[in-house]
């Protein structure tokens, strides 16, 4: 692709990211990918941002060269603690359209877990939609989904005390029911498909790793996808 670009890495450093079933947090692996990105910009001569959000900005570096800089976009990934537990991508993403003026690759890290409630009567997640679509028309918008196996199908591991990183809300759940288990995994795989749908139909580019596999194999193969269909 052409050269020079500039990079902005925006990752979502909120509570939900803490969650990992096995050796990798959600957010462990997003800073591995996020570390990944930025040497290989940084390598191609390309400029690279930094923007960390939770439901607020976090921390902001302006794209810049370097080795330097680099470095130091790498320790705020990998060391910066986040100061609020919840999320918001409509902040975000408002803070990307705001703030950068050229036009730029963003890559939008995230584990997409986007509250439903109601606000002025349109969900947070059609309004993440909208803030979306805006930021495409703007910038070449790759968005990179982290999940959890466990977030897709619980084990059987009988009666879980359960509760919501971010807000603090808890529940027991009987994960020895399979009907319940069978009934989770429906509504995740739905909910997931349209998530999927509603990004293809704004033209967003996105790929899906697991906390428990090789993010490199998908970011190969989302690159080469994209390269296809960029020559046709």
């Amino acid at each position: 692709e052409e050269r020079e670009l500039t990079i902005l890495l925006a990752i979502d450093i909120s509570d939900s990211g803490t969650f990992g079933s096995s050796k990798r947090s959600k957010r462990e692996r997003l800073a591995e990918l996020g570390a990944l990105l930025a040497f290989s910009a940084n390598r191609n001569g390309d400029k690279v941002g930094l923007l960390l959000f939770s439901d607020q900005i976090e921390q902001y570096l302006p794209p810049n060269k370097g080795q330097k800089h680099i470095l130091r976009v790498l320790r705020e990934i990998l060391f910066h603690p986040n100061q609020s537990k919840k999320t918001d991508l409509n902040e975000g993403l408002r803070f990307i359209n705001r703030v950068m003026r050229r036009r730029a690759v963003v890559f939008l890290l995230s584990d997409f877990i986007i509250s439903e409630y109601n606000a002025e009567e349109e969900s947070i997640e059609d309004l993440f939609f909208k803030e979306l679509a805006a930021t495409r028309r703007r910038h070449d918008l790759v968005c990179a989904r982290i999940h959890d196996p466990c977030e897709l199908n619980i084990p059987n591991i009988g009666i879980v005390h359960m509760e919501d990183s971010e807000s603090g809300h808890k529940i027991y759940v009987d994960t020895s029911d399979p009907n319940f288990r069978e009934e989770f995994q429906k509504l995740t795989e739905e909910h997931r498909e349209e998530f999927q749908k509603r990004l293809r139909r704004r033209g967003v580019d996105h790929f899906e790793f697991s906390t428990d596999s090789d993010y490199v194999g998908a970011l190969q193969e989302f690159f080469r996808m994209r390269e296809i269909r960029r020559n046709r």
